[in-house]
């Protein structure tokens, strides 16, 4: 299928328990670096698997996470993209996020801020050993993996910082015991994770990355490096920075529009010419492994007694013949089916949308989903991953082993359409109105839409949102955009508080092991 350098290490590594710090993450590897060339190596390898899990020993609903059910609550359903879903009374404490009823006690923040900091701790451990590999690794490959390494911390600070503001500068491996270093327990201000860790990481990824041709699959390159550095820019309102870097990516020759949208989110699609970076899933142990649970989580479920009829789906050929797809999850809401322009063929490719009465909806792969025997009338079909198993009644169209809480979805994290609407946004901005016209067109005419003949600040921001509709971004893009409180409640999102509600509260837990010396965020 897709080029597997990612050994799956990670299956080797085991964390601690919840009561301890987010930096008691244990030593990587065998042997030391300085002397065996497979310890740093499978410690940048140990990093990469941290973006499908940084404990595979849990599901997904355990003590960390980086891309799993608590980051779809806090990105998606938190969002006017998305609602709860499920039935009432399922998962709480994603409600009380998606109602911004959030307390600092909430174990779906809890597992971010720990899984973040885990993959950040993998980064720095292998960043530490690729340090001390001079005499086993070459001068080249050292350079490479310590670039690579710089920009997956990039990305878990710049998330961390989206989610809570400013947080611990944590760019080493402890020496000692962590509670003697105030410094891992002191929040830094947000312009001092941009400007100490994140920009410099960047830029040092950029200046030393491969193109995407010149690389494995799955690594991380200089369009990926551009491409978030771009993003920070776009965020930091440094338009010039932004415009400069997406210039390049698109001038680079490396990436294109797909020209199926729906593609994108099936396995065809996956490392595509419009992929710039993708967290990489896969097979381990000739078993499925991906991340916990982000497509049984978002998955069409029918009642099972819970309010709606209770005939049993049927689906002769696949995983589940008389059962669901999943957990009904991160519904897309009726305010995001609004925001689309009739035509837009990007709608049907996002949104799984049952009428009010039959024919039921027939998914890609054949899989039916009854109209009214399903406990939603939307899901989220770019998390949807087919489910017929190898050597059934039915051809495979999608690698998948059996195990539906490991599908082998990749997450698109960047890909090209953003990279051009980024440009359209950094050349407006720039009073470059023609040129933002020409980027917003190129979205525009892949999606079927006539193209735009003018351009403001409102319309690019309204294209970014349909182009990437629960793909995790809506509510931090609000944010930035000084609109979140606006824009919450007149979706009805009425509990969100202006100075509050932009950040999550920093967990409890972590306070009380940094004794008292993390401070909370304002309202909580």
């Amino acid at each position: 299928m897709k080029n597997k350098w990612l050994a799956l290490f990670c299956f080797s590594i085991a964390f601690t328990a919840c009561k301890k710090s987010f930096l008691n993450v244990p030593i990587q590897g065998q042997g030391t670096a300085a002397l065996d060339p497979s310890v740093a190596s499978n410690d940048v390898t140990g990093a990469y698997n941290a973006l499908i899990t940084p404990d595979p020993t849990q599901s997904g609903f355990g003590q960390y996470d980086i891309h799993g059910v608590y980051f779809i609550t806090v990105t998606n359903i938190i969002s006017d993209d998305a609602d709860k879903g499920s039935y009432a009374g399922d998962q709480p404490l994603a409600a009380d996020i998606d109602n911004f009823q959030t307390t600092s006690d909430n174990t779906y923040v809890a597992g971010l801020w720990r899984g973040y900091y885990a993959g950040i701790s993998r980064t720095n451990t292998a960043l530490n050993d690729l340090a001390q590999s001079s005499a086993v690794l070459s001068p080249s490959l050292i350079l490479t993996r310590t670039a690579e390494m710089r920009f997956l911390r990039a990305y878990f600070f710049f998330n961390l910082v989206r989610m809570f503001g400013g947080v611990p500068l944590v760019l080493t491996v402890p020496t000692g015991p962590t509670n003697q270093d105030s410094s891992f327990y002191v929040r830094a201000t947000d312009s001092v994770i941009y400007n100490q860790a994140i920009l410099p990481d960047l830029r040092f990824a950029v200046a030393n990355l491969p193109l995407k041709s010149g690389t494995d699959v799955g690594r991380a390159t200089k369009g990926a490096a551009e491409t978030l550095l771009a993003k920070v820019d776009m965020y930091l309102k440094n338009w010039q920075e932004a415009d400069s870097l997406t210039t390049d990516v698109i001038g680079s020759g490396q990436y294109q529009l797909m020209s199926d949208y729906s593609i994108l989110w099936r396995q065809a699609g996956d490392n595509s010419a419009e992929s710039i970076f993708e967290v990489e899933t896969g097979i381990y142990g000739a078993a499925d492994y991906g991340i916990p649970e982000y497509v049984e989580f978002q998955g069409p479920r029918q009642d099972n007694g819970m309010g709606t009829p209770t005939t049993p789906w049927s689906n002769p050929g696949f995983y589940q013949p008389s059962s669901d797809d999943g957990y009904g999850l991160d519904m897309p809401s009726a305010n995001l089916v609004a925001a689309y322009e009739p035509g837009d063929l990007r709608q049907a490719a996002t949104i799984i949308n049952l009428p009010p009465s039959s024919p039921p909806v027939t998914l890609f792969d054949g899989f039916v989903v009854p109209s009214l025997q399903g406990i939603q009338t939307y899901y989220n079909y770019k998390a949807y991953h087919s489910q017929i198993p190898a050597g059934g009644s039915l051809p495979q169209i999608e690698v998948f082993d059996g195990n539906r809480s490991l599908c082998q979805k990749n997450l698109h994290l960047l890909r090209y359409a953003e990279v051009l609407l980024i440009k359209a946004e950094a050349d407006f901005n720039l009073g470059n109105t023609g040129s933002a016209m020409l980027y917003l067109n190129m979205v525009r005419t892949r999606a079927g839409l006539p193209a735009a003949t003018s351009v403001t600040q409102t319309t690019i921001w309204n294209e970014r949102r349909v182009e990437l509709a629960m793909e995790h971004d809506r509510f931090w893009d609000l944010v930035r955009q000084g609109r979140a409180a606006q824009v919450m409640i007149a979706s009805g999102k009425t509990g969100f508080v202006a100075g509050k509600n932009e950040l999550l509260p920093i967990p409890s837990t972590e306070i009380a092991v940094s004794g008292g010396r993390l401070t909370q965020n304002p309202g909580y």
